[in-house]
């Protein structure tokens, strides 16, 4: 049952953070979290290794000529985002699965490379319109910024297909559930 990967991706806003977290408190999946590295600076209260692993921009390129890292991408100029090997080989050691949560392009990438011992998971809202309402309510959005990850989340969507699962987040308790059945169905395999 160990040495498996859960790959979570969505749009932001879907609710996949929080699908997240409720399936981590459930012992039964043996499951822990992968911290990614980031070449962005370290905001006020997160820790290195428990948020990220935070890397200068020349060492994130550094370790990708290395060929460390299982994905990475430039999100802007020099901010660096990815996966290091050695986080995965040290949650398998401790025999666990591993679970992400990453954008589309990075979750397509691990499952392409871990095929069968990974199960990718693409969580999305029941609506574009539903998506709004949900980062308008969160109040942390200007218009400019809201109108950006909207037009972000439908192309983000259009990768749906290409999970094994898409779960459709309408009622948090439902989605939960359909994630746990899914998860016990792959992780008896």
């Amino acid at each position: 049952m160990a040495n498996k990967m859960i790959i979570f991706s969505a749009p932001s806003g879907a609710g996949k953070t929080t699908i997240v977290r409720e399936i981590l408190k459930d012992n039964k999946f043996n499951l822990e979290f992968s911290v990614s590295a980031c070449s962005r600076q370290k905001r006020e209260g997160e820790e290195n290794g428990k948020d990220y692993y935070f890397l200068s921009a020349e060492e994130f390129k550094q370790r990708i000529k290395n060929e460390e890292f299982i994905e990475w991408e430039e999100v802007y100029k020099d901010q660096f985002y990815g996966t290091l090997k050695t986080e995965i080989n040290r949650i398998w050691k401790n025999g666990k699965n591993v679970v992400f949560d990453v954008d589309v392009v990075g979750g397509l990438n691990i499952k392409k490379q871990y095929q069968k011992e990974a199960l990718s998971l693409f969580i999305q809202p029941p609506s574009i319109q539903e998506l709004e309402n949900r980062l308008r309510n969160r109040q942390t959005e200007t218009e400019e910024s809201l109108n950006k990850r909207l037009s972000k989340a439908s192309k983000e969507l259009e990768y749906a297909k290409k999970f094994d699962k898409i779960i459709t987040n309408d009622i948090l308790e439902i989605a939960v559930d359909e994630t746990k059945n899914i998860l016990t169905f792959f992780l008896e395999q």
